[in-house]
């Protein structure tokens, strides 16, 4: 039987998995990290697929390869295909004023303007926004770009062969749910804006071709099918098998929350991005900035480690004896306010323990994904079930604590590499021109008692920050 390679490059590291093309059936798998930061160098990326490759075995008898890839990331390339300037990460909030600029420049009702053309309201993360802050900031740079792409697309046009001084411009190949992140193009009708790219860029660049769901892209020298690729969050619906009424909600370095829907949407607030899926529908999605890391720092500040911090949480009663954390350390997307802070609140001598504080750190995260949850769903979508992926999930204090502020239950899959599973599945489907039927992870439904007071106290906590971060 073929084997096929799914590649997650995601904020943190890349993964590679090794699967059987008609079964899923996972033969092998490699890791490697990523380089820390919000501007990066996109050969550190390159660089980490191969290690990640090589890891797993390398890619020699694989049939079809496909990328995932973190979204909204700025990589701009001249004209002899080398790399302008290190790629701006989606969490680089530098372009927050130039997303402000994009809306107000769109007229009185702008917001309602970019949600209707594009699915997405302007924020910080997604790509046109940094377009206008290069073209502000670094006019050369600006005018050096002869093509932009994605994270995704530029590795996928490596593996293709091509890099820096080869040119092969016009071989850039993306899909629609990495597409339908940058802010200039249109998940409802599957066009490019240039118009947008005019506006923020000051020129039209060459763009990546736009393929379909099954659509093989280029190939490797060695003759592999690269597929289309996704973005992170598409590749994790795939790899989950999420369909239509399923919300995920992922826990990684961002917090994710999104739907698979069958329409398009649009939201004029701005909260939920109206993205494309990889399978021809849609992808509604809320994200926040902070979620697993601030796990990682609440352990880190206590002394433990994150197996140690979920026993201090599930120590202390539901409502951390009154605290309420508001996560905010890197600002913050949803709510949008980008230059927001973390804060505590409720602290008294009694409550202030280890093990309420690490409560308050689960209970802050899941309370800021419900926040979005609600974003998502105050679109008309029915929440039939809800997912919960990602390195976080893999607590049962976050499992608890996110099933006690939505009210209902989630279903945690076991762990695994969802969104470079869902790449694979991708090659697969390219290889065979359908969608493989493989079989779902094993998964565990967590349902504990709703606790709307820790909700309601966390928002009366954000509401104050709200005010005086606005």
């Amino acid at each position: 039987m073929p084997l096929v390679a799914g590649v997650d490059s995601s904020t943190q590291s890349c993964k590679v998995v090794i699967r059987d093309a008609e079964t899923g059936a996972l033969h092998r798998q490699g890791t490697a990290r990523h380089a820390p930061g919000t501007e990066v160098d996109p050969e550190t990326w390159w660089r980490a697929l191969l290690e990640a490759a090589a890891a797993a075995g390398g890619l020699d008898d694989v049939a079809a390869v496909a990328v995932s890839g973190q979204q909204h990331g700025m990589v701009c390339l001249d004209a002899d295909g080398a790399v302008v300037r290190d790629a701006l990460l989606w969490n680089d909030t530098r372009s927050a004023v130039a997303a402000r600029q994009l809306i107000e420049d769109a007229g009185p009702d702008g917001a309602a303007y970019w949600a209707e053309t594009t699915g997405t309201v302007p924020v910080a993360s997604i790509t046109a926004a940094k377009l206008k802050w290069l073209a502000e900031n670094e006019p050369e740079n600006a005018a050096r770009t002869a093509a932009v792409c994605l994270p995704h697309d530029w590795l996928s046009w490596r593996l293709a062969g091509h890099g820096p001084g080869s040119g092969g411009l016009a071989a850039l190949r993306t899909d629609r749910s990495d597409a339908s992140g940058t802010g200039y193009w249109s998940p409802a009708t599957g066009q490019y804006l240039p118009e947008v790219l005019d506006a923020t860029l000051g020129h039209v660049p060459a763009l990546p071709v736009v393929l379909g769901p099954l659509e093989p892209g280029l190939q490797t020298p060695a003759g592999t099918v690269i597929g289309p690729g996704t973005g992170d969050n598409a590749g994790a619906a795939l790899g989950v098998g999420a369909t239509v009424g399923d919300v995920v909600v992922s826990v990684g370095t961002s917090g994710t929350v999104f739907a698979v829907t069958e329409d398009p949407t649009a939201d004029v607030t701005g909260l939920v991005a109206g993205f494309a899926d990889a399978t021809g529908n849609f992808l509604p999605l809320a994200a926040t900035l902070n979620a697993s890391r601030v796990l990682d720092a609440t352990a880190g500040v206590l002394g433990v480690d994150l197996p140690a911090l979920t026993e201090l949480a599930l120590a202390a009663e539901p409502g951390a004896g009154g605290l309420s954390l508001v996560p905010y350390f890197e600002g913050e997307r949803t709510p949008n306010l980008p230059e927001a802070q973390a804060s505590l609140h409720g602290m008294t001598l009694a409550n202030y323990t280890p093990a309420n504080l690490a409560r308050a750190a689960f209970e802050g995260v899941a309370c800021s994904l419900a926040d979005a949850f609600r974003a998502v769903t105050g679109l008309g979508i029915e929440a039939r079930r809800v997912i919960l992926v990602g390195g976080g999930a893999r607590s049962a204090a976050m499992q608890q604590t996110l099933s006690s502020v939505l009210g209902m239950p989630v279903d945690v899959p076991e762990p695994g590499e969802y969104v470079a599973d869902g790449a694979a599945r991708q090659a697969a489907a390219v290889l065979s021109g359908a969608w493989p039927e493989w079989k779902t992870q094993d998964s565990l439904t967590v349902s504990a008692p709703a606790a709307p007071q820790v909700l309601e106290r966390y928002r009366a906590a954000a509401q104050r920050m709200h005010g005086s971060a606005s």
